[in-house]
């Protein structure tokens, strides 16, 4: 009886210093490996940015080198449309959850309820200093979840070049077209406004001859919705409409 429980015993041991080791193991990796996880998580941010502001060719391999000579971020208060300055690492998503920069958001489709009062925006510039583009994050839902991307626009601020989801959760093959490049290039030359009002649309039919319209994407209608209402709330007044309209960026 007793060589028994201390077999038991034994076991119970050696199985409760394997878990032990393991467990120092598992959690001396997941530090040691953070500083990586942190960078690889940038580039994969600054890569993103670097193909809505249409320089992912001129990148080769190159991401944070291009981003770097190319793309600056600024922060602007998205009331006034006027550049700030934030803390460093200041993050608009994380922001929204922070009572000093959390903004209610009401009467609205785009499907989240607070945003930050202070966003980033991207200025692209070329070789010779002038503006090409503005790339702007965009978030709203979609059928499933929140959808996250970068509509980039030409430095008149009005034309769409770019439009670009890099997060969702949209059904494979059909919301989940949002990636599809041949859907994402029905976007380059759209208009966002007609007379200072937003305007764009995603609805059904053929639209190519539309400037202020893109095709819905099939089967996915609410996907398609949830694009509309994401863009028509943040190029409007409580998103970068004021930036947008004063056209900071040539100040």
């Amino acid at each position: 009886m007793s060589a028994k429980k201390e077999t038991l015993g034994r076991t119970v041991g050696v199985v409760v210093a394997v878990c032990l080791v393991c467990s120092i193991i598992v959690s001396s990796a997941a530090v040691g490996l953070r500083s990586l996880q942190q960078t690889n998580a940038a580039i994969d941010k600054q890569s993103n940015i670097v193909e809505a502001a249409g320089l992912a060719e001129l990148a080769a391999g190159d991401i944070t080198g291009t981003f770097e000579k190319y793309i600056e971020e600024r922060f602007i208060n998205l009331e006034t449309g006027q550049y700030v300055e934030v803390p460093e690492g200041y993050d608009m998503y994380k922001a929204a959850k922070d009572p000093e920069y959390m903004v209610k958001v009401t009467g609205s489709k785009v499907g989240f309820h607070r945003r930050a009062s202070i966003a980033s925006v991207y200025i692209v510039k070329n070789d010779a200093g002038d503006v090409t583009r503005l790339v702007l994050p965009v978030h709203g839902s979609g059928l499933w979840d929140m959808m996250f991307g970068l509509l980039a626009l030409d430095a008149d601020g009005n034309t769409v070049r770019e439009l670009v989801y890099y997060q969702h959760k949209e059904t494979p093959g059909l919301g989940g077209e949002v990636q599809n490049p041949s859907w994402k290039a029905k976007w380059d030359g759209k208009k966002l406004f007609n007379d200072g009002e937003v305007a764009i649309q995603v609805k059904k039919g053929d639209n190519s001859n539309n400037q202020y319209a893109v095709d819905a994407l099939s089967g996915a209608t609410l996907t398609s919705k949830g694009v509309e209402n994401t863009l028509s709330y943040w190029v409007g007044k409580n998103g970068y409409g004021p930036y947008l309209k004063n056209q900071t960026w040539k100040s």
